[in-house]
């Protein structure tokens, strides 16, 4: 079968590709917004990629056109679908069609730290022999890849809450149909999507609702709003984790130096175990990330020694605090982070690695919830961690940033254009500094450009 696949280069889709590729498809796709990692992938498996949504990019009569969620009516490919009746579907419902029926299916969801917990829970399934499948939203270091199918009975995804596609308004997670579900935390996020936090929590009840008796959630004691979501109705077995003292999956945290140790109480197999995070891994975050993996893994078979143990041979997906070069005593790091609580997170687990060195932040918000202002109160805030912190502001943002550029203390500096911002971000590299770029996106190369700047500086170049 010829599979065509709309908006192949996003991080989810390109996984869909890959495990058409597996199932022996054919494959082709088409996107208009190109850049690695994802990018780099596809043209490794040998995927084409047709630029653009011109029409003639079905020219040669795809038997079926996966259409990603950010296509919608009006788009020129899309109208050429439905106008020639070509079949189509959403990645979403494909993947539950054709791979995941047969799987124990283990789904990571949460408004942050999905990718890191499912890479982790896949490496662990992995070490312990088990030989998963999964799809996960980026390229998880132990493996190079964002998609395989595995082997095996298990089959790790990334359960995003995001829309599934313009045909289909449902949350993209109530397609899988986990056996093992994983709760990381709800805030409130896509406000393109979603009119308020009421409206995700009603999403994440219908992902609970498909959780089969036999199966386990595991959810975050800390975190104040998925309770409401679990009172609406709970008819599987569930173990709850973090630092409250009622969780099932205790963190525990050492006064003097960076060490965690995960107790479960009584009512599981009780015990303490003790979990050293790998340094691709950083901060308190992601110790509740390893411990939802861990206890995700322990519901697949491995005892919970096994897990901590391969634990530290975890190297984390591309773009989660990645260096990306080092030059005169200058660090370059990549991160994902687009909402205020994962830069938050990001910044606090870079302290923690850097102690007192200096942070120069540099943030792109890009996201249609930052672009709209929702976050305009608590993106000041989330930068306090860093010594001096750049945001690339444009000037259609459609709301005054006044008000965030008094919350940076004199701190931080607003640039409505990235030409600017890379001058600026230049005269603050000095040997020793760190430099954190945070985006959803590529940040027109921000990174790479600012690399090459600084081995020209280097080279004694203008």
């Amino acid at each position: 079968m010829h599979i065509h696949i709309a908006g192949i280069c996003g991080t989810f889709m390109a996984g869909v590709a890959q495990l058409a590729r597996e199932l022996g498809h054919q494959v082709s796709g088409s996107d208009s917004n190109v850049y690695p990692p994802m990018s780099d992938f596809l043209e490794a498996a040998g995927i084409s990629i047709r630029q653009g949504w011109h029409p003639d990019h079905l020219a040669d009569k795809p038997d079926l056109v996966v259409i990603g969620n950010a296509l919608s009516r009006g788009n020129p490919l899309v109208e050429a679908v439905l106008d020639a009746h070509i079949p189509y579907t959403s990645g979403p419902a494909w993947l539950a069609q054709n791979v995941l029926q047969t799987r124990h299916v283990l789904a990571v969801a949460g408004t942050h730290g999905k990718t890191t917990t499912s890479s982790m829970l896949a490496h662990l399934l992995e070490a312990g022999g088990l030989c998963p499948g999964f799809l996960i939203g980026g390229i998880p270091g132990n493996f190079g890849v964002p998609a395989r199918l595995g082997t095996g009975r298990y089959f790790v995804i990334e359960a995003d809450e995001y829309d599934t596609a313009f045909f289909d308004k449902r949350s993209k997670f109530v397609h899988y149909r986990p056996d093992t579900l994983v709760i990381n935390n709800l805030e409130f996020d896509h406000a393109d999507i979603f009119p308020d936090l009421a409206a995700i929590q009603t999403q994440f009840h219908h992902l609970v609702r498909t959780v089969p008796r036999r199966g386990r959630i595991l959810w975050n004691a800390d975190e104040v709003n998925i309770p409401p979501v679990l009172a609406r109705g709970l008819w599987s077995e569930s173990q709850s984790f973090g630092a409250a003292k009622e969780a099932d999956w205790r963190l525990l945290e050492e006064v003097d130096r960076p060490e965690r140790r995960v107790r479960t109480t009584d009512r599981l197999s009780a015990g303490e175990w003790r979990i050293a995070l790998p340094e691709a891994a950083p901060g308190r975050h992601n110790a509740l990330n390893a411990i939802a993996a861990i206890a995700a893994a322990c519901h697949a078979g491995m005892r919970p020694e096994q897990a901590c143990t391969a634990l530290a041979e975890f190297r984390n997906t591309r773009r989660r605090l990645e260096i990306v070069g080092e030059l005169e005593g200058i660090t370059v790091y990549d991160d994902f982070a687009h909402h205020p609580t994962a830069v938050a997170a990001t910044l606090a687990a870079l302290r923690e690695r850097v102690g007192k060195a200096p942070i120069v932040a540099v943030l792109e918000p890009r996201s249609n919830t930052m672009r709209m202002g929702v976050h305009r109160d608590s993106l000041g805030p989330s930068l306090a961690a860093a010594d001096q912190a750049l945001l690339l502001m444009p000037a259609d943002l459609g709301w005054d940033t006044t008000p965030l550029r008094h919350s940076l203390l004199g701190r931080g500096e607003l640039h409505a254009s990235p030409d600017t911002l890379l001058e600026a971000l230049l005269a603050r590299c000095a040997p020793g500094c760190h430099v954190l770029i945070m985006s959803n996106g590529d940040f027109g190369g921000l990174h790479h450009r600012l690399l090459r700047l600084l081995a020209d500086r280097a080279a004694g170049g203008p």
